[in-house]
Protein backbone atom coordinates (compact mmCIF):
# COMPACT_ATOMS: atom_id res chain seq x y z
CA UNK A 1 0.00 0.00 0.00
CA UNK A 2 0.96 3.38 -0.98
CA UNK A 3 2.37 5.99 1.77
CA UNK A 4 0.10 8.59 0.28
CA UNK A 5 -3.01 5.78 0.50
CA UNK A 6 -5.96 7.05 1.93
CA UNK A 7 -9.37 5.67 2.79
CA UNK A 8 -11.70 6.24 -0.09
CA UNK A 9 -14.49 8.94 0.17
CA UNK A 10 -17.89 9.17 -1.93
CA UNK A 11 -19.40 6.43 -4.41
CA UNK A 12 -16.09 4.80 -4.01
CA UNK A 13 -16.63 3.82 -0.11
CA UNK A 14 -18.46 1.64 -0.04
CA UNK A 15 -16.61 -1.29 2.00
CA UNK A 16 -15.63 0.69 4.55
CA UNK A 17 -17.13 2.28 7.81
CA UNK A 18 -17.83 6.16 7.68
CA UNK A 19 -15.69 6.92 10.30
CA UNK A 20 -12.69 5.97 8.56
CA UNK A 21 -13.24 8.43 5.52
CA UNK A 22 -10.04 10.11 4.39
CA UNK A 23 -7.87 8.08 7.19
CA UNK A 24 -4.19 7.82 6.01
CA UNK A 25 -3.76 4.20 6.12
CA UNK A 26 -0.45 3.82 4.16
CA UNK A 27 0.91 6.56 7.20
CA UNK A 28 -0.26 4.47 9.75
CA UNK A 29 0.66 0.92 7.93
CA UNK A 30 4.28 2.91 7.50
CA UNK A 31 4.16 4.21 11.41
CA UNK A 32 3.17 0.25 12.48
CA UNK A 33 6.33 -1.11 10.66
CA UNK A 34 8.69 1.73 12.46
CA UNK A 35 7.41 0.09 15.61
CA UNK A 36 8.25 -3.52 14.58
CA UNK A 37 11.40 -2.56 13.61
CA UNK A 38 12.15 -0.80 17.13
CA UNK A 39 10.99 -4.22 19.47
CA UNK A 40 7.99 -2.14 20.28
CA UNK A 41 4.65 -3.31 19.04
CA UNK A 42 2.84 -6.10 21.25
CA UNK A 43 2.54 -9.67 20.18
CA UNK A 44 -1.17 -9.25 20.10
CA UNK A 45 -1.20 -6.28 17.47
CA UNK A 46 2.16 -8.40 15.84
CA UNK A 47 -0.44 -11.83 15.51
CA UNK A 48 -3.32 -8.84 13.81
CA UNK A 49 -1.54 -7.83 11.27
CA UNK A 50 0.32 -10.76 10.03
CA UNK A 51 -2.88 -12.50 9.89
CA UNK A 52 -3.82 -9.38 7.28
CA UNK A 53 -0.88 -10.39 5.27
CA UNK A 54 1.42 -7.62 6.78
CA UNK A 55 4.75 -7.43 4.75
CA UNK A 56 7.84 -6.04 7.51
CA UNK A 57 10.59 -5.71 5.74
CA UNK A 58 10.27 -2.09 3.42
CA UNK A 59 12.75 -3.84 0.68
CA UNK A 60 9.90 -6.48 0.45
CA UNK A 61 7.41 -3.66 0.24
CA UNK A 62 9.61 -2.08 -2.31
CA UNK A 63 9.19 -5.84 -4.60
CA UNK A 64 5.88 -6.12 -3.80
CA UNK A 65 5.04 -2.55 -5.04
CA UNK A 66 6.90 -3.26 -8.16
CA UNK A 67 5.56 -6.57 -8.53
CA UNK A 68 2.43 -5.81 -8.68
CA UNK A 69 2.85 -2.83 -10.82
CA UNK A 70 4.36 -5.59 -13.53
CA UNK A 71 1.80 -7.57 -13.24
CA UNK A 72 -0.90 -4.69 -13.97
CA UNK A 73 1.00 -3.26 -17.55
CA UNK A 74 1.55 -7.16 -18.40
CA UNK A 75 -2.07 -7.47 -17.99
CA UNK A 76 -2.71 -4.43 -20.34
CA UNK A 77 0.40 -4.96 -22.81
CA UNK A 78 0.85 -8.41 -22.92
CA UNK A 79 4.40 -8.55 -22.17
CA UNK A 80 6.82 -7.55 -20.02
CA UNK A 81 9.11 -5.91 -22.15
CA UNK A 82 8.12 -1.97 -20.79
CA UNK A 83 10.31 0.66 -22.26
CA UNK A 84 12.23 2.35 -19.42
CA UNK A 85 9.59 5.30 -19.30
CA UNK A 86 6.64 3.14 -19.17
CA UNK A 87 4.62 3.59 -16.05
CA UNK A 88 1.76 2.18 -14.39
CA UNK A 89 -1.22 3.57 -12.08
CA UNK A 90 2.07 6.43 -11.62
CA UNK A 91 4.45 3.79 -10.58
CA UNK A 92 7.20 3.99 -12.73
CA UNK A 93 7.28 0.28 -13.75
CA UNK A 94 9.61 0.62 -16.51
CA UNK A 95 12.32 2.02 -14.47
CA UNK A 96 11.82 -0.92 -12.04
CA UNK A 97 11.94 -4.10 -14.30
CA UNK A 98 15.32 -2.79 -15.70
CA UNK A 99 16.65 -2.63 -12.35
CA UNK A 100 15.50 -5.89 -12.08
CA UNK A 101 17.16 -7.24 -15.56
CA UNK A 102 20.01 -6.19 -14.29
CA UNK A 103 20.58 -7.68 -10.65
CA UNK A 104 19.02 -11.07 -12.52
CA UNK A 105 22.19 -10.75 -14.87
CA UNK A 106 24.34 -9.81 -12.39
CA UNK A 107 23.33 -13.19 -10.37
CA UNK A 108 23.65 -15.48 -13.50
CA UNK A 109 27.88 -13.51 -13.73
CA UNK A 110 27.93 -15.07 -10.48
CA UNK A 111 26.51 -18.41 -11.60
CA UNK A 112 28.39 -18.58 -14.32
CA UNK A 113 31.77 -17.93 -11.96
CA UNK A 114 30.52 -20.65 -9.75
CA UNK A 115 30.54 -23.11 -12.43
CA UNK A 116 33.99 -22.00 -13.74
CA UNK A 117 35.23 -22.32 -10.22
CA UNK A 118 36.14 -18.68 -9.79
CA UNK A 119 35.39 -16.95 -7.01
CA UNK A 120 32.07 -14.92 -7.18
CA UNK A 121 31.31 -11.65 -6.79
CA UNK A 122 29.01 -10.39 -3.59
CA UNK A 123 25.18 -10.87 -3.98
CA UNK A 124 24.19 -7.71 -2.76
CA UNK A 125 22.25 -6.31 -5.82
CA UNK A 126 21.58 -9.87 -7.42
CA UNK A 127 18.15 -11.18 -8.19
CA UNK A 128 16.73 -14.15 -5.73
CA UNK A 129 15.85 -17.11 -7.44
CA UNK A 130 12.44 -16.89 -6.52
CA UNK A 131 11.42 -13.32 -7.70
CA UNK A 132 13.21 -14.80 -10.66
CA UNK A 133 10.46 -17.17 -10.86
CA UNK A 134 8.00 -14.63 -9.69
CA UNK A 135 8.99 -12.66 -12.91
CA UNK A 136 8.73 -15.69 -15.23
CA UNK A 137 5.42 -16.73 -13.76
CA UNK A 138 4.59 -13.13 -15.77
CA UNK A 139 6.27 -13.55 -18.91
CA UNK A 140 9.34 -16.10 -19.29
CA UNK A 141 10.81 -13.62 -21.89
CA UNK A 142 11.38 -10.77 -19.36
CA UNK A 143 14.59 -11.08 -19.34
CA UNK A 144 15.55 -11.36 -22.81
CA UNK A 145 19.55 -12.43 -23.53
CA UNK A 146 19.19 -9.62 -26.51
CA UNK A 147 17.73 -5.97 -26.19
CA UNK A 148 14.42 -5.03 -24.55
CA UNK A 149 13.52 -3.41 -27.24
CA UNK A 150 14.07 -6.06 -29.62
CA UNK A 151 11.52 -8.26 -27.58
CA UNK A 152 8.48 -5.49 -27.06
CA UNK A 153 8.40 -5.75 -31.25
CA UNK A 154 8.44 -9.30 -31.62
CA UNK A 155 5.35 -9.32 -28.82
CA UNK A 156 3.54 -6.86 -30.84
CA UNK A 157 4.11 -8.18 -33.92
CA UNK A 158 3.08 -11.41 -32.31
CA UNK A 159 -0.26 -9.59 -30.58
CA UNK A 160 -0.86 -8.39 -34.22
CA UNK A 161 -1.08 -11.42 -35.95
CA UNK A 162 -2.93 -13.25 -33.05
CA UNK A 163 -5.50 -11.10 -33.76
CA UNK A 164 -5.80 -11.58 -37.32
CA UNK A 165 -3.77 -8.94 -38.84
CA UNK A 166 -0.80 -9.52 -41.86
CA UNK A 167 2.46 -9.23 -41.44
CA UNK A 168 3.25 -5.58 -41.83
CA UNK A 169 5.77 -4.99 -43.70
CA UNK A 170 5.47 -1.44 -44.85
CA UNK A 171 6.69 1.60 -43.03
CA UNK A 172 4.21 3.53 -40.66
CA UNK A 173 1.13 1.54 -41.40
CA UNK A 174 0.87 -0.31 -38.19
CA UNK A 175 2.26 1.73 -35.62
CA UNK A 176 1.40 0.03 -31.75
CA UNK A 177 2.23 1.41 -28.20
CA UNK A 178 4.68 3.72 -30.53
CA UNK A 179 6.77 1.26 -32.49
CA UNK A 180 6.43 1.21 -36.02
CA UNK A 181 6.05 -2.65 -36.71
CA UNK A 182 6.88 -2.37 -40.35
CA UNK A 183 10.21 -0.83 -40.26
CA UNK A 184 11.03 -3.71 -37.22
CA UNK A 185 9.81 -6.34 -39.56
CA UNK A 186 11.57 -4.88 -42.40
CA UNK A 187 14.99 -4.59 -40.28
CA UNK A 188 15.01 -8.15 -39.59
CA UNK A 189 14.37 -9.26 -42.50
CA UNK A 190 17.46 -7.36 -44.17
CA UNK A 191 19.60 -8.38 -41.14
CA UNK A 192 19.05 -11.57 -40.70
CA UNK A 193 22.37 -12.95 -40.32
CA UNK A 194 22.90 -10.38 -37.41
CA UNK A 195 20.19 -12.04 -34.78
CA UNK A 196 21.26 -14.94 -32.73
CA UNK A 197 19.73 -18.48 -33.80
CA UNK A 198 17.11 -18.01 -31.29
CA UNK A 199 16.18 -14.70 -32.64
CA UNK A 200 16.20 -16.19 -36.32
CA UNK A 201 13.74 -19.16 -35.03
CA UNK A 202 11.48 -16.85 -33.45
CA UNK A 203 11.21 -14.62 -36.30
CA UNK A 204 10.89 -18.01 -39.23
CA UNK A 205 8.57 -20.12 -36.71
CA UNK A 206 6.28 -17.34 -34.66
CA UNK A 207 6.17 -14.48 -36.80
CA UNK A 208 6.60 -15.93 -40.51
CA UNK A 209 9.74 -13.24 -41.32
CA UNK A 210 11.93 -14.87 -43.41
CA UNK A 211 15.43 -13.41 -44.67
CA UNK A 212 15.46 -10.71 -47.39
CA UNK A 213 17.18 -12.02 -50.55
CA UNK A 214 20.60 -10.29 -52.25
CA UNK A 215 17.61 -8.58 -54.47
CA UNK A 216 15.78 -6.54 -51.90
CA UNK A 217 18.81 -5.62 -49.81
CA UNK A 218 19.57 -1.64 -50.60
CA UNK A 219 23.24 -1.04 -51.87
CA UNK A 220 25.89 -0.88 -49.46
CA UNK A 221 27.02 2.50 -47.76
CA UNK A 222 30.05 4.14 -49.58
CA UNK A 223 32.81 4.71 -47.23
CA UNK A 224 34.40 8.30 -46.18
CA UNK A 225 37.34 7.30 -48.85
CA UNK A 226 34.95 6.07 -51.39
CA UNK A 227 33.28 8.96 -51.31
CA UNK A 228 36.48 11.54 -51.44
CA UNK A 229 37.70 9.31 -54.15
CA UNK A 230 34.00 10.05 -56.20
CA UNK A 231 34.34 14.11 -55.41
CA UNK A 232 37.55 13.90 -56.11
CA UNK A 233 37.04 12.32 -59.73
CA UNK A 234 34.65 14.86 -60.17
CA UNK A 235 36.77 17.88 -59.35
CA UNK A 236 39.53 16.37 -62.08
CA UNK A 237 36.87 16.15 -64.73
CA UNK A 238 35.93 20.11 -63.48
CA UNK A 239 39.77 20.96 -64.15
CA UNK A 240 39.83 19.29 -67.45
CA UNK A 241 37.15 20.51 -68.15
CA UNK A 242 37.95 24.62 -67.38
CA UNK A 243 41.88 24.11 -66.94
CA UNK A 244 41.70 25.49 -62.94
CA UNK A 245 39.97 24.55 -59.77
CA UNK A 246 38.03 27.86 -58.83
CA UNK A 247 35.07 25.97 -58.10
CA UNK A 248 32.10 28.80 -57.31
CA UNK A 249 30.83 27.64 -53.99
CA UNK A 250 27.15 26.62 -55.30
CA UNK A 251 28.34 24.69 -57.90
CA UNK A 252 26.89 21.37 -58.60
CA UNK A 253 29.18 18.80 -60.93
CA UNK A 254 27.80 15.70 -62.89
CA UNK A 255 29.76 12.69 -63.44
CA UNK A 256 29.63 8.65 -63.89
CA UNK A 257 29.33 6.31 -61.22
CA UNK A 258 30.27 2.73 -62.31
CA UNK A 259 28.31 0.31 -60.17
CA UNK A 260 30.56 -2.10 -60.52
CA UNK A 261 28.21 -4.62 -61.74
CA UNK A 262 31.23 -5.23 -65.21
CA UNK A 263 29.04 -3.66 -67.71
CA UNK A 264 30.90 -0.64 -68.14
CA UNK A 265 29.43 2.60 -69.09
CA UNK A 266 25.74 0.68 -69.78
CA UNK A 267 25.66 0.20 -65.53
CA UNK A 268 27.10 3.71 -64.49
CA UNK A 269 24.59 5.84 -62.56
CA UNK A 270 25.08 9.71 -62.46
CA UNK A 271 25.92 11.47 -59.75
CA UNK A 272 25.19 15.26 -58.93
CA UNK A 273 27.78 16.19 -56.74
CA UNK A 274 28.16 19.60 -54.36
CA UNK A 275 31.54 20.29 -55.70
CA UNK A 276 32.35 23.81 -54.68
CA UNK A 277 31.70 23.33 -51.22
CA UNK A 278 33.94 20.34 -50.88
CA UNK A 279 36.85 21.64 -52.67
CA UNK A 280 36.17 24.77 -50.01
CA UNK A 281 36.17 22.31 -46.97
CA UNK A 282 39.43 20.26 -48.40
CA UNK A 283 41.30 23.85 -48.34
CA UNK A 284 39.88 24.81 -45.00
CA UNK A 285 41.21 21.14 -43.55
CA UNK A 286 44.29 21.27 -45.28
CA UNK A 287 46.02 20.46 -41.96
CA UNK A 288 44.48 17.49 -41.22
CA UNK A 289 44.99 15.92 -45.20
CA UNK A 290 46.93 13.52 -45.70
CA UNK A 291 50.12 13.70 -47.88
CA UNK A 292 48.62 11.78 -50.92
CA UNK A 293 45.37 13.92 -51.30
CA UNK A 294 47.51 17.37 -50.51
CA UNK A 295 49.52 15.80 -53.91
CA UNK A 296 46.27 14.87 -55.72
CA UNK A 297 44.58 17.81 -55.61
CA UNK A 298 47.86 20.31 -55.84
CA UNK A 299 48.36 18.23 -59.51
CA UNK A 300 44.92 19.54 -60.40
CA UNK A 301 45.05 23.35 -59.70
CA UNK A 302 44.42 23.34 -56.01
CA UNK A 303 44.64 27.00 -54.84
CA UNK A 304 45.51 26.71 -50.59
CA UNK A 305 44.82 29.74 -49.96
Amino acid sequence: MPFTYRVPTGSAQEEWPASLTAFPLGQWIADNRRLYARGAMGPERLAQLETLGMVWSHYDVAWEEGLAAARGWAAENGHLAAPTDATHQGYRVGLWLKNQRAAARRAAANEQRRAEGLPAASTAGTLSDERREQLEDIDPAWCPTWSVAWQRNFHLVRQHLEAGGTLPTTLATVVQQGEDLGRWTRAQRLGFEKLTSAQQWLCEHILGIRPASEDEKPAPRRSQADKWAMHYVAARQFYEREGHLRVPRKHIERILVDDGDGRGSEGAEERHLRLGGWVSNQRSRAASLSPDRVEQLSAIGMRWI
